[in-house]
């Protein structure tokens, strides 16, 4: 691995082969972007001399597509390199526009344009299904042969630190109670991976390439109200219950330091049809960590989901629905077979009747408020290290009664 000159960052899992991008301002100063080493943000717009780093989001720098991607990282690792001829005049450079992580404010890194989330692992479909369907068929007919999925709302994806007031909706007591308005009492989280749209296409074409089209990948936190979600979801899907926060980690990981990382992914049956079948391996061998209030309860391995992102891209697009730049696309929940490696506490706690203990001696059977819940996942490398995704976090504060 090649090594860096900025102080500390060898040590930290941000280092060269990582450089995740981001959105950042100092007080009174406009947002621009930055990418990640160590524990500072450095300030690409004076550094690479391109204002499109300069305008809030990332989105106009991953409309120029792939290539560009490509020798923008490749430049930064020079430039960051300890191992280059000219990194004493680099360092020298660049030194002045490295800034602390602690001095700056982090903002949503894209503005999201469309937001869809699938519902892709094997062990999450059928635990839910067993849950919400007691004594039917866990998984419906079609599950197998395409990666469900639903539109949801892009305008409440959240950066990670925001806080998350409880929703109200509609839910019921009991199967056959009446329903009443009120605060969710099953407020719920989802540890998923996102996947951040650069390359858009035009209406009526699908999309190629995989990786000709997405920048990268965030995690994701898809909260969840599981008390309306159970009965506003037949017939047509999931609505107040998950649309009124998805939050998202300050940081993007571009999809080439994530090389390292793929794998085949796992063997599908019956086989998909022609347009799903796998081209590449786009497997992702990522492990991810749930806690809650400081405390680990889960570990769910994204290196068992049953889709594939590029099989989720290429069944978002086949009907001819465009995509556009800043669009993101979720896995849906992450989840093993046992309890410790899945992704939801609906699944953890089996809807509430097998509490998580914690060391302080409360449980939790859903969210109370108070409550902060912490997403973070690691990947291999470049050389042989160990990279990290930027995490996502949130605190749920009390909502409207």
């Amino acid at each position: 691995m090649t090594a860096t000159w900025v102080p500390g960052a060898d040590a930290t899992p941000y280092t060269v082969a990582n450089l995740p991008y981001g959105v950042f301002s100092r007080p009174g100063e406009p947002a621009r972007a930055g990418v990640r080493i160590g524990d500072h943000v450095l300030d690409l717009a004076p550094v690479l001399h391109d204002e499109v780093f300069a305008t809030g989001s990332l989105n106009a720098f991953m409309a120029r597509g792939r290539t560009a991607w490509q020798d923008t990282r490749r430049l930064l690792q020079r430039l960051l390199s300890a191992d280059a001829k000219e990194a004493p005049a680099n360092r020298a450079a660049l030194e002045p526009h490295l800034i602390p992580l602690r001095q700056v404010r982090l903002h949503l890194p894209v503005e999201i344009g469309d937001y869809v989330d699938f519902y892709c692992s094997l062990e999450h479909a059928t635990n839910v299904g067993h849950i919400f369907r007691p004594g039917g068929q866990a998984l419906m007919p079609n599950w197998r042969h395409l990666p469900v999925g639903y539109h949801g709302r892009s305008g409440t994806v959240v950066v990670s630190g925001t806080p998350v007031i409880r929703p109200r909706g509609q839910r019921v007591a009991t199967p056959d109670g009446e329903p009443v308005l009120a605060p969710t009492a099953k407020l719920d989280i989802e540890a998923e991976l996102g996947f951040v749209v650069g390359t858009p296409t035009r209406p009526g074409e699908s999309a190629g390439d995989f990786a000709d089209h997405v920048f990268g990948v965030t995690l994701l936190n898809d909260w969840s109200a599981r008390d309306i979600q159970a009965w506003e979801y037949v017939p047509l899907g999931p609505f107040l219950g998950k649309s009124f926060a998805t939050s998202v980690s300050a940081w993007v990981t571009p999809l080439e330091a994530l090389e390292a990382a793929r794998i085949p992914g796992r063997a599908q049956d019956p086989e998909p049809l022609a347009y799903l079948r796998r081209s590449e391996p786009w497997g992702l061998d990522i492990s991810m960590e749930i806690t809650l209030n400081g405390e680990p309860v889960s570990s769910p391995p994204y290196r068992e989901m049953y889709w594939t992102p590029d099989q989720m891209l290429a069944h978002l697009t086949v009907n001819g629905a465009s995509l556009r730049t800043g669009d993101l696309y979720a896995s849906g929940t992450v989840s093993g077979d046992e309890p410790a490696r899945r992704g939801s506490l609906l699944e953890i706690t089996w809807n509430g009747a097998e509490p998580v203990k914690l060391s302080d001696g409360q449980s939790r059977s859903f969210l109370e408020d108070g409550d902060t819940v912490t997403i973070t996942a690691t990947a291999p490398g470049a050389g042989g290290t160990r990279i990290a995704l930027g995490e996502v976090t949130g605190t749920i504060l009390p909502g409207l009664a």
